[in-house]
């Protein structure tokens, strides 16, 4: 999908029926039909129009016949039978000096506040273009990570609840976006670095004051990110030791019961067997064998579970170390 927009008085996007110079077109998942017309219009690389479009696209800016491309990863929020996953996909922007691309395999929400005048631009300052995107972007990013935290936290509530694999799958997919997040934001990061040394940011206050910003808040999301993934992890060790002991404490309590159950067995096994045994002729004899089975039972059991529970685990203490006193220490 191909639309084509420019700002007029006072900064207002508006969409055009067909291209002008200055303008800027917004190319969302664009057919190959669509890249060549672009390209007739532009005369942009096609190199640079499809870079976006693969997915596993890292973030760079470079420069090639008179267009200069900034490619970042921006995140999407995508609906599954799970619920929603966080993710992160390649956006570029595009210019020379006849028009402004950007080029997305899906809807950016930095670009539709662009698109409805939620955030006002100017097409005819590229760079300009580009720093606000970042902004926006970066406190995109900021924005996600917040919805983390809180589907974070709601999941961890429903765990102490009831341990169920439905929960710790989500956790599983929180934890995995993270680490996407962490890495776009590095690779964003990086392209940074290399746009502070172009003259048309350091040489125009008003661009540096901005880009100073961007690269703030992405710092932030940067430190936000690491500080998630590590309470995730953890909380996601801490479950695995819960769930562990869980299983440990189900698995003594049947080895008990088994052991219980052995005792009773055992006698009813013996007083079975077509032998002589005690008790044999007496009219009482069936109540007196119940009445030993219970008694060692009972007595088995009180054992069994004493020992179990006196069961401790040792802990090696730390060694103190003795200061040798040298000659002359007093």
């Amino acid at each position: 999908m191909i639309k084509f927009f420019k700002s007029e008085g006072g900064h207002a996007t508006v969409r055009l029926e067909e291209f002008e110079k200055g303008c800027w077109i917004d190319m969302v998942n664009p057919t190959d039909d669509e890249v060549e017309d672009v390209i007739a219009f532009s005369g942009i690389p096609e190199e640079m129009l499809k870079a976006a479009l693969d997915e596993e696209e890292t973030a760079r800016c470079e420069r090639d016949e008179g267009a200069f491309m900034c490619l970042l990863d921006t995140p999407t929020i995508t609906d599954t039978d799970d619920g929603d996953t966080y993710e992160t996909i390649p956006i570029a922007l595009i210019y020379n000096d006849k028009c402004l691309v950007s080029v997305s395999l899906r809807g950016n929400s930095v670009i539709g506040d662009f698109i409805s005048n939620r955030v006002k631009i100017d097409t005819a300052q590229p760079m300009l273009f580009i720093l606000t995107f970042m902004m926006g972007n970066a406190k995109r990013f900021l924005s996600s990570l917040r919805q983390i935290d809180k589907k974070s936290l709601r999941t961890q509530a429903e765990l102490h609840r009831s341990m169920k694999n439905k929960e710790l799958i989500q956790m599983l997919a929180l934890e995995n976006s993270l680490v996407y997040f962490s890495t776009s934001l590095s690779s964003n990061i990086g392209v940074y670095n290399k746009m502070e040394k172009m003259p048309v940011i350091s040489g125009n206050e008003e661009y540096k004051d901005l880009y100073d910003d961007v690269v703030i808040e992405t710092r932030q999301a940067v430190e936000m990110c690491n500080i998630y993934r590590d309470i995730l992890s953890g909380t996601m060790d801490a479950y695995a030791s819960v769930i562990s002991n869980n299983v440990n404490t189900v698995m003594k309590l049947l080895a008990v019961i088994t052991l219980i159950i052995t005792i009773p067995t055992l006698i009813a096994s013996l007083w079975g067997m077509n032998v002589a045994v005690p008790f044999g002729d007496s009219v009482w004899g069936f109540w007196v064998i119940i009445g030993i089975c219970i008694a060692v039972t009972g007595v088995t059991a009180f054992f069994i579970i004493r020992s179990t529970n006196s069961i401790k685990f040792k802990t090696a203490r730390p060694h103190r170390r003795r200061r040798n006193r040298r000659d002359g220490d007093r």
